[in-house]
């Protein structure tokens, strides 16, 4: 039972995030190719996409009616939005696409987190929660190794997300029954307390804000940075999947180190190597500074994710989905300013570099923010 619950949860976050959200990054040199997009307005269809994810996170975090309905929405929205990204064909209707998927995302992370949590717990198989955010490296990894035969093939822009809708639809069908239906996700008895917010809770939000930021801009652009770099190289189009492996190989050693310090100090070190990450992207040259960076951001970009809604659950136990809300809220915040910074980056210097090294400070800060504990002994909820 808990097995096929967190396998559930792995899947929709296949869907949801690695190929509704994620398939976009392969897709831009494509776009480009197909004069649907400038590396100018790619940022910026990619703000609106973060735009929407945090609208839906907001959402998800408040929402008291209706949230199985959310879930259902965002699982079956990611799908359906993925095929219609092949009508579009513009800057302005990629943005569209692009934003309500976002929010379908939105609402697909934050209660699949929490449902998943709930469950599992309940299951008395807690641990099994760091496998499920395995999926986005998971889809992210399968959408570039699709890319990589597309790009072989010669197929548009318009053909690709065809494909990727093919895959996302197949992989739903395969998990749909097994999804939470109506009083799962939301009991009406349970009104705990408010969330108080303490000195611990702000900087984990700020810090996972932070890490949002200093993420986003290399999960956007390395596939059209490697593209750029090295045009027409069969080994450039690897770069992506990379990130995607190095992603599901880092939730394995977060299994593997979970006893190994606190949840804190590992989120701490975890967000530093990102920071490095970014910085050997910007500032190595040739391959060797596009796969670093694809190893060290991607390993940690899911390893982030899992341990700030560990650290999340640690501070305030009784507040599940309103911290995975929040924290999610954040970082989509985080997001949202990543490709507007790489959007006037590149319309005022027409390079991405500038911005990757705001990117790194960020995450150096961010790993800061949550190296210690600062209030040992206060409850987070009373």
């Amino acid at each position: 039972m808990a097995l096929r619950i967190a396998l559930s949860g792995f899947v929709v976050l296949i869907v949801a995030m690695g190929i509704g959200r994620f398939a976009y990054t392969p897709q831009v040199p494509l776009m480009i190719q197909d004069g649907q997009l400038t590396l100018t307005s790619a940022g910026l269809v990619a703000a609106l996409n973060y735009l929407g994810y945090l609208l839906g996170a907001w959402d998800a975090m408040r929402a008291h009616r209706h949230v199985e309905r959310r879930l259902w929405a965002g699982v079956v929205g990611a799908v359906a939005l993925t095929f219609l990204s092949a009508l579009a064909d513009n800057a302005y209707t990629h943005g569209v696409v692009r934003f309500v998927i976002g929010m379908m995302s939105g609402w697909a992370m934050v209660l699949t987190a929490a449902w998943i949590n709930e469950q599992l717990a309940h299951a008395g198989k807690p641990a099994l929660n760091a496998a499920v955010f395995a999926g986005p490296g998971a889809g992210i990894a399968l959408s570039g190794l699709l890319a990589i035969g597309i790009q072989a093939k010669g197929l548009s822009a318009q053909a690709a997300w065809q494909v990727y809708g093919v895959l996302a639809l197949v992989l739903i069908l395969l998990i749909a029954r097994y999804l939470p239906g109506p009083g799962q996700l939301h009991r009406s008895g349970e009104q705990p307390q408010p969330l108080a917010l303490t000195a611990d809770i702000k900087r984990l939000v700020w810090s996972y804000s932070l890490a949002g930021f200093g993420y986003i801009l290399p999960a956007t652009f390395l596939s059209q940075m490697a593209a750029l770099r090295f045009p027409g190289s069969v080994f450039a189009q690897f770069v992506w999947p990379v990130f995607g492996a190095a992603a599901v190989l880092g939730i394995a050693l977060s299994i593997a180190l979970r006893h190994v310090g606190h949840s804190h100090q590992r989120l701490a070190i975890v967000l530093w190597l990102q920071g490095l990450g970014v910085i050997a992207a910007w500032l190595l040259p040739g391959m060797a500074g596009l796969v670093s960076g694809a190893l060290l951001v991607g390993g940690g970009f899911l390893c982030a994710v899992q341990l700030s809604l560990l650290y999340g659950r640690e501070l305030a136990p009784h507040h599940a989905r309103y911290m995975a809300g929040l924290l999610t809220t954040g970082y989509a915040v985080g997001q949202l300013v990543g490709p507007m910074t790489s959007a006037f980056s590149t319309w005022l210097t027409h390079r991405l570099e500038p911005a990757l090294g705001l990117a790194g400070l960020a995450l150096f800060i961010g790993g800061a923010l949550v190296w210690k504990r600062h209030d040992e002994r206060q409850r987070q909820f009373q």
